[in-house]
């Protein structure tokens, strides 16, 4: 059991004991230049997914978050219902701005919304060569709303997950990219071998709503294919829109800080495991995570499982 002290002061350090980590949450220190993370995703005018829930994420684990819009959504906790695709030439227009300006430490790629802003997405990674790429393929709303149209999904798997360093789909994308069933750890196993085979470095598939919180890691390494399976107890909570979004931004965080991959995973549910414990109830339907819950609150400890070995 890995135990995790959050303190006020926005720091998550390990608490004492076996098995712990050895770094802060947050090394940047005076003088030393902050990772640029970009989130690439849509626009949730309440706040709990989308760009400004990943810059809350970016800026809770120390980084500095820029973002291109690629939806404007109508939505609130109740669900999703309106979407308007942003044009794919003003989406290529900021992220040719943004990259010739800045130098980007991490992607997040989220919503996309359409088959041209995939394409744009694409041949803009295609061109700038960037590192830590964490693509969130989001095809559908929690609320079951449509995000991505079925041309759009074909397009995401050929053009888009090769180029990542990271997919991290949950249970009910995992089957939809894949067309295997994914209800269970060997299920997402199964999902994640067919992602590497379409492509995909490294695969977390997410099981938030398993009867324990189980995610699954699959990554490609000169030994071949390792696999790790993180577990924690399930949060029983209304908030948790957007734990996606928040998960996969808080691995490109980490990514950007230099951490490996598999510490960037386990940090990062730690990470959602207490924005949840933490969230605050808000609206009348599915409330959001609390992204900046280290702003407010004492030191606490929460604890999740160690990664247990796939064989």
């Amino acid at each position: 059991m890995l135990s995790l002290q959050v303190s006020g002061n926005g720091q998550l350090t390990p608490a004492a004991g076996p098995g712990g980590v050895t770094e802060v949450l947050d090394p940047v220190l005076p003088g030393e230049q902050t990772p640029v993370v970009l989130t690439i995703a849509g626009f949730d005018p309440s706040s709990g997914a989308g760009v400004t829930a990943d810059i809350k994420t970016i800026a809770a684990h120390g980084c500095y978050g820029v973002a291109c819009i690629t939806a404007m959504t109508v939505q609130s906790t109740s669900g999703v219902c309106r979407v308007e695709p942003v044009d794919a030439e003003l989406i290529s227009e900021t992220l040719k701005e943004l990259a010739s300006d800045l130098e980007i430490a991490a992607v997040h790629i989220g919503m996309l919304g359409s088959v041209k802003a995939v394409k744009a997405v694409a041949e803009f990674l295609q061109r700038q060569k960037l590192e830590n790429v964490v693509l969130d393929p989001i095809l559908k709303s929690t609320s079951g709303a449509e995000l991505l149209e079925l041309n759009g999904a074909r397009l995401l798997i050929e053009r888009l997950v090769p180029l990542a360093a990271l997919v991290t789909p949950n249970l009910d994308e995992a089957s939809a990219l894949t067309g295997v069933t994914v209800t269970n750890p060997e299920q997402m196993k199964a999902a994640a071998l067919k992602l590497h085979s379409q492509g995909a470095k490294a695969v977390v598939v997410t099981g938030g709503d398993l009867e324990k919180a189980t995610d699954f890691l699959s990554f490609t390494t000169k030994r071949g294919v390792e696999q790790q399976l993180f577990k924690s107890e399930r949060k029983r909570s209304n908030s948790t829109h957007g734990t996606g979004c928040a998960f996969a931004t808080a691995i490109a965080c980490h990514l950007a800080l230099g951490r490996g991959l598999p510490e960037a995973v386990l940090l990062a549910k730690a990470y959602i495991t207490a924005a949840i414990v933490h969230a605050q109830a808000l609206g009348r339907g599915t409330g959001p995570v609390h992204h900046l819950y280290r702003m407010y609150q004492p030191a606490r400890r929460i604890a999740v499982t160690d990664p247990e070995p796939v064989r």
